[in-house]
């Protein structure tokens, strides 16, 4: 993980790679932070901690020498190969935090900080060599790029040379991630977000071998927004076509979170493909559950698309818009798409009841999906996502991980081929069964080879004397991944569908079968409805729950808080408002806050109880308490949260924590035993275990059983800690200082804090070392490490772990005139604690104002308080940052924002970013902003040509500013300048290229807008009423007057819009001559505008 956009151990470092550059070989053109590999000495106490992470490593690639003599088939083969793609080159990320604002990113909060933003896609194509990761067994091949995401890259089926998932011959970003640059193609795996933010990113990997000679490539990362783990390993076996991704789900810490897991498939589309959901599936969903739509034939409105007609939606060619599909289906394990083109496809097989998601999605097949083509391919062409989804079935659809809960699943997939669908699948076999033209259409994949098959298909019919079955073919038969059976016969007269069984038999075992499904009627299901306004909830339970549904699903429209406030409002002291308060307290470490809600929630759940059977109050209480330092009285309620079955295991793991602060390792042992009763899976309690039986000096065997235990069968990537991934080092690190275990913390980090290849170590390094050794009495080292983080790079330095709070707290104590200690504790605090991150703020430019992002964080802070005094602070801040050498892009942009919002004269924006041109337009914001300001000074021409010559990056979704829109504005402005000249021919070329922005826009007649659209149809007729051509004129006249439709709910800015269409349909009428009409739509707009 790279260390400078995920956290504040490194600054803009290259990506971490498990091999050595060869010889010659010239550096990488990605100018993205990269991780640090640290040596790790054996000379410190550390090294044997981490060496037995390094012997699981060992341990688990020695399989591999008996795999021949195991296994009938030839083992796995892994390969790594350094491969030169085509790419467009991104530039490094931007350096100032982004702050959350209500941004929402695949219907939940698109938070980014503690990541940077990646937005800075040049749309320059180069060169770039990756490192490439392959499995290979006789029928299938694989490709796994750790350094963009860990995404699987390649899938190939041997036996056809068909890709089964859709692999990219170039990598060409685009904004569709959570924190920008993203890729399309082969496997995504969105964990605990969709389209997470490390989707780009380099991720820690390494392989493993199994003794039956089967291969995994794990792949995964410490997630830092909620401090979670997660890790998948792609599984080749010998002799099977079958990919196995493991999947395992760590929460590291000790509060609940919540997550969304979909493992995203693309998949090569064209007029042929089609979507399979398994037959049983009556009903798809949109996001959130909004609306359902019937499948496969759809007869209704369905997201932006009409399907009123009947339409086939299971086709991909009859998809003309965006569109999302989730199977309204909770009985079956597979979900596929097939070419019928090719013959080919690919098949995902998952337990139902962990694995319910089954979603497709396509940008469609019309022009703004052909757009988004050419944005993300070069070549390849269009694709479609075949999304499978654990835990999760919609998205955002969000489920509870516990304190230090471990999940781990499977899902499979594999190529389908010469059936022409698929009726039922596992994970040996695919049956496709089908009747046609009084005849039946019959046939079997199978994902491993089986020489003696029986294929059979069967006429049930149910009689007056039982079942009687007639075999209507039964046939030996060879089949493997690349022989599959088809088979068309007869059938007798009169046959009804559902009474034919199709099976596929071996030895005394069936592989699989399939018989026609007989749907009855399922009546539409009920969609998702949003909750009213907390006082209008009249259910007390209901607007607690809309408060746990608003936290679980992080929704951006919606905050918990004022639910969870208003139940206590009619009930001060209801457990579960108090709970889940107190719960966001805590993770807002606003700890005084938090413990107030949990003694509530505590009177009340305790009254004339003596044991509760709700002990999650006890248990935060104790978090809680311990946070604060008050340890007498986090001890006496953990230990009583240790009654519940329920909490007993996080609870006894904290207790370990205090019992190891103290020096009491023989009973801290005994509690983390106590904890592991409760939670096998809690990879920290092994880690603090191990530590606890070196202390107690049981080093060699009993402590590398342990953190083996754990690396292997719980978080198959805890052993990269030893290969000093800096976010993973500072995780663990920061672990054990929560245990008390300063010596062993800071050995951890003590690699870290040594200069690498030229570059300072992180501030946030120096600050948790210089702590620690001022707790371990070494105030020399501690006031060397102070120094050292003051003058250290504060590039990309974005804490993230609330434990970083106190550390920078005394560093300020200790150094009152460090300016960058309060700059990083503002940045951790701002999503937290906006009020304390401004003080702090402005304590850091007080001490230090030549410090631009810190000036920019502050206006970010007044600009989003209310009234007009906050904004006016707010823009002498960004003034203040413009006016320091070197200013960024980003403070243009938003300066001019603020501007605008406060009515500042367009001609004075304009002479800044003027000013200033060559900063401003590196930025896409900024360049159309200062394209638009020149269109409304009267300065088309360089407004369309600041626009002309450069290729836009357009957010999935949109973004605040339009590219579009400024283009039709500058080409309708200079049209009018031009009809005033007489220069009308000239002028109607203006009016045409305004409703047609060139593709560098990425924008397509939308952006215009139908709102536009009686506009520019005036203006036409006005050209072609100065040519003479009255004909003409009226016609664009006529079109002006089609006025568009209106919603009752439109927002503002849509009503504006539509206000403006209807102005100059009036304009429109008069020249009509239909003056009554005209003067009826102007006393209309007089009477909206006065309303």
């Amino acid at each position: 993980m790279p260390a400078p956009p995920l956290s504040p151990v490194s600054e803009h470092t290259p990506p971490a790679r498990r091999w050595k550059r060869p010889a010659g070989r010239p550096a990488g053109k990605s100018s993205r932070p990269r991780r640090i590999r640290i040596p790790i000495s054996a000379s410190t106490p550390a090294f044997a901690m981490l060496l037995m992470c390094r012997l699981v490593t060992t341990l688990s690639l020695g399989p591999l020498a008996l795999a021949a003599a195991i296994s009938a088939a030839e083992p796995v083969r892994l390969t790594e190969r350094e491969e030169t793609i085509p790419t467009y080159l991104s530039g490094p990320p931007d350096p100032n935090p982004m702050f959350y604002f209500g941004r929402q990113s695949q219907g939940a909060e698109g938070r980014i900080y503690p990541y940077p933003l990646y937005d800075n896609l040049t749309n320059r194509r180069g060169e770039k060599t990756y490192r490439l990761i392959y499995l290979e067994n006789e029928f299938v091949r694989i490709g796994v790029l750790p350094e963009i995401g860990g995404r699987l890259f390649s899938a190939v089926d041997k036996t056809n040379g068909y890709d089964f998932v859709y692999r990219q011959h170039v990598i060409k970003p685009a904004l569709i991630g959570l924190i920008g640059a993203w890729i399309s193609g082969g496997i995504e795996w969105n964990i605990p977000h969709h389209h997470r933010a490390s989707t780009f990113l380099p991720v820690e990997w390494r392989a493993e071998a199994g003794a039956d000679g089967s291969r995994t490539i794990w792949v995964g990362e410490l997630e830092v927004r909620h401090r979670t783990r997660w890790a998948v390993g792609y599984t080749l076996r010998p002799g099977s076509s079958v990919l196995t991704c493991q999947v395992r789900i760590v929460n590291r810490t000790p509060v609940a979170q919540t997550m969304l897991c979909f493992a995203n498939v693309a998949v090569n589309a064209s007029e042929h493909y089609q979507i399979i959901f398994p037959p049983r599936t009556q009903w798809v969903t949109h996001h959130s559950k909004r609306e359902f739509s019937a499948w496969p034939i759809s007869t209704s409105r369905y997201g932006s698309a009409d399907f009123t007609a009947g339409v086939d939606v299971s086709w991909y060619k009859n998809h003309l818009q965006a569109n999302s599909m989730f199977a309204w289906n909770y009985e079956d394990d597979f979900f596929a798409g097939y070419d019928h083109g090719r013959r080919a496809g690919t098949i995902s097989v998952a337990d139902h009841r962990i694995v319910p998601g089954k979603k497709f999605w396509t940008w469609g097949s019309g022009p703004r999906g052909r757009m988004w083509d050419e944005i993300l391919t070069d070549t390849d062409g269009p694709y479609i996502e075949l999304m499978v989804g654990a835990y999760s079935d919609n998205q955002p659809d969000y489920s509870w991980l516990g304190p230090f809960e471990t999940r781990a699943f499977e899902i499979h997939w594999y190529p389908l081929r010469d059936l022409g669908g698929v009726k039922e699948a596992n994970v040996e076999a695919a049956v496709n069964l089908e009747v046609k033209d009084g005849a039946a259409l019959f046939g079997f994949n199978t994902t491993a080879a089986h020489p003696q098959a029986t294929a059979r298909l069967a006429l049930r019919r149910s009689g007056p004397g039982g079942a009687a079955e007639r075999m209507l073919s039964e046939e030996r038969i060879a089949i493997d991944p690349g022989r599959p059976y088809f088979k068309k016969i007869a059938l007798p007269a009169g046959t009804d569908p559902h009474e034919l069984r199709a099976s596929l038999a071996v030895a005394d075992r069936e592989l699989i079968a399939s018989a026609p499904v007989r749907l009855l009627p399922v009546p539409r299901p009920p969609t998702y409805a949003p909750p009213l306004a907390p006082r209008e909830i009249a259910n007390l339970e209901e607007l607690v729950l809309a408060g746990q549904r608003a936290d679980q699903f992080h929704s951006p429209s919606l905050d918990a808080d004022p639910f969870w406030e208003e139940a206590l409002r009619r009930d001060s002291g209801n457990i579960e408002a108090n709970t889940g308060l107190g719960r966001l307290h805590l993770r807002r470490a606003r700890f005084a806050e938090a413990e107030k809600c949990f003694r509530a929630a505590l009177a009340r759940v305790t009254a004339n109880h003596t044991i509760p059977k709700n002990a999650e109050p006890l248990y935060y209480l104790g978090l809680t308490l311990k946070a604060q330092e008050k340890i007498d009285e986090a001890l006496e309620a953990l230990h009583r949260a240790t009654w519940s079955q329920e909490w007993k295991s996080p609870a006894y793991f904290a207790l370990a924590e205090v019992a190891t602060a103290r020096g009491d390792f023989q009973r801290a042992l005994d509690f983390v035993d106590r904890s592991l009763e409760g939670n096998a899976r809690n990879v920290r309690a092994y880690h603090l275990k191990a530590a606890l039986l070196r202390r107690l000096g049981r080093l060699a065997a009993e402590a590398t059983a342990v953190v083996a235990a754990a690396a292997q069968k719980i978080d198959p990537l805890s052993v990269a800690v030893a290969g000093g991934d800096a976010t993973s080092l500072l995780e663990l690190a920061v672990a054990h200082a929560g245990a008390g275990l300063w010596r062993e913390a800071a050995e951890v980090l003590a690699p870290l804090a040594r200069a690498s290849g030229g570059r300072s170590a992180s501030p946030i390094v120096h600050y948790l070392l210089g702590d620690w050794a001022e707790r371990l009495g070494e105030a020399t080292k501690a006031a060397e490490h102070r120094r050292a983080a003051v003058t250290a790079s504060p590039d990309y330095v974005f804490p993230f772990q609330w434990e970083n709070i106190p550390v920078l707290r005394r560093a300020m104590e200790v150094s009152p005139q460090d300016a960058r200690a309060p700059y990083y504790l503002g940045n951790l605090l701002f999503d937290w604690q906006p009020e304390e991150a401004i003080r702090l703020w402005e304590k850091s430019v007080a001490l230090d104002p030549s410090f631009p992002i810190a000036w920019r964080n502050l206006a970010q802070a007044y600009a989003h308080q209310p009234g007009d005094a906050a904004r006016v602070k707010a823009i002498a801040c960004l003034e203040q940052a413009i006016a320091l050498p070197d200013p960024h892009p980003t403070h243009f942009a938003e300066l001019d924002q603020l501007y605008e919002a406060g009515a500042t004269p367009v001609e004075q924006r304009l002479a800044l970013l003027e000013r200033h041109q060559s900063t401003v337009i590196q930025k896409d914001e900024g360049r159309v902003s200062l394209a638009g300001l020149k269109t409304l000074v009267g300065k088309p021409d360089e407004a369309i040509a600041l626009l002309a010559n450069r290729t836009f990056n357009v957010w999935e979704g949109g973004t605040r500013y339009s590219a579009g829109d400024t283009w039709t504005n500058a080409h309708l402005v200079r049209g009018r300048q031009r009809l005033r000249a007489q220069q009308t021919a000239a002028a109607l070329a203006d009016l045409s290229a305004a409703v047609k922005p060139p593709p560098n826009l990425r924008a397509d007649e939308r952006s215009s807008g139908p709102s536009r659209a009686a506009e520019l149809a005036y203006w036409t007729g006005r050209a072609h009423e100065a040519l003479g051509d009255s004909a003409r004129a009226r016609e664009s006249w006529t079109l002006a007057t089609a006025a568009p439709s209106r919603s009752a709910r439109e927002s503002p800015g849509a009503a504006l819009a539509g206000q403006a269409a209807r102005y100059f349909e009036a304009l429109a009428r008069q020249k009509l001559g239909q003056a009554d009409a005209a003067h009826a739509i102007f006393r209309e707009l007089v009477s909206a505008g006065t309303a």
